[in-house]
């Protein structure tokens, strides 16, 4: 009789035991395609004052290029594209409390931003301009000691000059804004001296306001856009990116990029 009951008990155990390591495989087994799929929607979160990527045409519509993209991808995988403005300074909350399913919006690739979310290939080559009111007398990094500097909240500027202290410590002031547009129409005003920026969004945004606006000779960080994605979604950042490429070979990508560029400016890949 004791022979049986040890018997019962260590298969009870290996029972609970096996059932915990399927457990355990089954927690960890990506299914983040099939979530996907399965819901059938694709939900871009996006900062929507910023262009060419993505912002708000005259009939008041979220357009851009990340947007036509975003469009493609979606319609290649048999997904309906779901466009959500968010707040960019939470946009990884978001992300990760599942509200949006993918950052798809001139996001830049950084190593902090990487200890939350994971990245698709980079796309687009990026840097973080300086721009300046035309003579202003503003072309370095040292010439604005002193001077009243703008930035996103939350955006990838911010990090730049915070690699570079010395240089924020020499700023009279550093304001923070909600989006780049308000920042740059508070430079025109004279609310700061000098706003730095994304390269994509500030050429786009000054390309006719030269007599407003110019870009100074120096610059902070060169960087890359990419596609936001929760941690551990390898399966579906892997068939977004395979979407990509398949795009870039056909050549649909190049003509969505020189609508909206005016030449193909996306990364090899």
């Amino acid at each position: 009789m004791k022979r049986i009951g040890i018997f019962i008990v260590m298969l009870v155990a290996t029972t609970v035991l096996f059932a915990n390591g399927s457990k355990e495989k089954s927690s960890n087994e990506d299914t983040s395609l099939e979530y996907i799929m399965d819901k059938g929607t694709f939900v871009l979160g996006l900062d929507d004052s910023f262009p060419p990527m993505g912002f708000r045409g005259e009939n008041g519509e979220v357009t851009g290029f990340d947007i036509d993209l975003a469009k493609e991808v979606c319609k290649r995988m048999n997904l309906e594209l779901k466009i959500q403005p968010i707040d960019w300074d939470a946009k990884i909350l978001d992300l990760n409390s599942k509200d949006i399913d993918v950052i798809w919006n001139g996001l830049s690739i950084s190593p902090e931003r990487s200890k939350s979310i994971s990245f698709s290939k980079p796309y687009i080559a990026n840097k973080q301009i300086i721009i300046v009111r035309t003579n202003s007398g503003i072309d370095t990094k040292a010439d604005l000691s002193g001077k009243k500097v703008g930035i996103q909240l939350g955006s990838t500027a911010e990090d730049a000059i915070n690699k570079e202290p010395d240089v924020v410590k020499s700023f009279a002031e550093l304001s923070k804004y909600q989006d780049n547009v308000q920042a740059l129409m508070d430079l025109s005003a004279g609310g700061v001296d000098a706003v730095v920026v994304d390269e994509i969004l500030g050429r786009y945004y000054i390309a006719d306001k030269t007599d407003t606006y110019t870009v100074a000779t120096d610059y902070f960080s060169e960087e890359n856009y990419g596609i936001g994605f929760r941690k551990g979604e390898d399966a579906f950042v892997a068939a977004v990116d395979k979407t990509i490429d398949e795009m870039v070979a056909d050549g649909t990508a190049a003509t969505i990029s020189k609508k909206w560029f005016g030449e193909d400016i996306l990364l090899p890949r």
